[in-house]
């Protein structure tokens, strides 16, 4: 077998943080978990200093944490932090094949096996270029432009999403935030049904099966929080859910049937277009801590919180402009999450040779 040193290494050249601009700045932070790619830096370093110069092409990877499944496919120049690795494909070899190789999660459970540190671990990159690669069953090209392709249909549903999303938020100041003054204030506890969390139900899996069909969520991000499948659902209709333990605050919008447990409150609005018009001036606002040691949001604490809100009527026709954006929103999620399954069942089967890509699949 070959090794990935016989493909690729790493970048060792510099520039200045005075050369480039903040969106052309690679950090740890900004590059997503599990293969999202990345998102623009908050700010360039504060002192001038030395970065690892990329360039198009290149295969970006946070060596911090490298459980966290963090790479991105360069498609422009700049500069990264230290803690960045910067692979480049040998000549003769493809870069988009190379990417393939380093999104699979059997390379970052590699990574992991030699990893030093235990709070933050980080890669040995010695051993890193040693991961074995078997041979190859069709071209470099042929894969790599298969992957890439894929890779980039997330990307646009992922674009498409967020210019939704800014949708929504615009038709949300025009309407009523812009003269937020003139609506009269109500107490959340007045407008929804608040509900904590409890405790996980006692029949549930970890995925979808013929009898657990009903998501369980939690407080987590990834994956919009969703902890396992149940039997019956303990939420019947729309509504949001809210992070109370940790990151306070975190929201996402739920269709009706689910199951809150520990450290979520499950926002039930009691108006059509409620839910769509909490979702977000909870984005909107700073919540009160009401945690000693981790930061904790209860019930009361929200329930107690005094908003803007505007009749059952207006919310009626916030939700006939807004609802058909979350549908299309959540449609596009689903073929995410379709495309992302693709992507990482293909991987290993093509990198061992048990399926092939023939040119058409390549370059659709």
């Amino acid at each position: 077998m070959n090794k990935l040193s016989s493909i690729a290494y790493y970048v060792t050249d510099k520039i200045s943080s005075n050369d480039i601009s903040l969106s052309e700045y690679v950090t740890t932070d900004c590059i997503l978990q599990n293969k999202k790619g990345r998102e623009v830096a908050s700010n360039l370093p504060p002192q001038p200093c030395c970065l690892t110069r990329y360039q198009r092409g290149d295969i970006l990877i946070a060596n911090i944490r490298p459980y966290l499944k963090k790479v991105w496919f360069a498609d422009i120049d700049g500069g990264a932090s230290s803690d960045v690795l910067v692979f480049r494909a040998k000549e003769g070899h493809s870069p988009s094949f190379l990417y393939a190789v380093l999104l699979q999660d059997s390379f970052f459970d590699y990574v992991m096996q030699g990893a030093k540190g235990s709070k933050m671990p980080r890669g040995d990159k010695e051993q890193i270029l040693r991961y074995e690669m078997p041979i190859l069953s069709c071209s470099e090209e042929s894969i790599g432009t298969f992957f890439l392709n894929l890779d980039q249909k997330i990307r646009l549903n992922e674009q498409i999403n967020q210019n939704l999303e800014a949708v929504i938020a615009d038709v949300m100041d025009y309407k009523f935030l812009s003269n937020a003054e003139t609506l009269p204030k109500r107490f959340i506890g007045d407008i929804a049904s608040i509900k904590a969390g409890g405790d996980c139900p006692q029949e549930w899996s970890k995925y979808k099966t013929k009898d657990c069909q009903i998501p369980i969520y939690s407080n987590g991000t990834d994956n919009e929080g969703l902890y396992g499948y149940t039997k019956e659902p303990t939420i019947l209709k729309r509504g949001i859910t809210v992070a109370a333990r940790g990151t306070i605050g975190y929201c996402t919008m739920r269709n009706g049937g689910y199951v809150p447990i520990i450290r979520l409150l499950a926002v039930t609005p009691n108006d059509i277009g409620g839910d769509v018009y909490l979702h977000q001036i909870f984005n909107r606002i700073k919540f009160r801590n009401d945690g000693s040691i981790q930061q904790q949001l209860t019930v009361p604490s929200l329930a107690s919180i005094e908003i803007p809100y505007p009749n059952a009527s207006t919310l009626k026709a916030f939700a006939n402009i807004t609802y058909p954006l979350i549908e299309k929103i959540k449609q596009n999620k689903i073929q995410i999450e379709e495309l992302t399954k693709q992507r990482d069942e293909l991987l290993p089967l093509l990198m061992n040779g048990q399926v092939s890509v023939n040119s058409d699949l390549a370059d659709d």
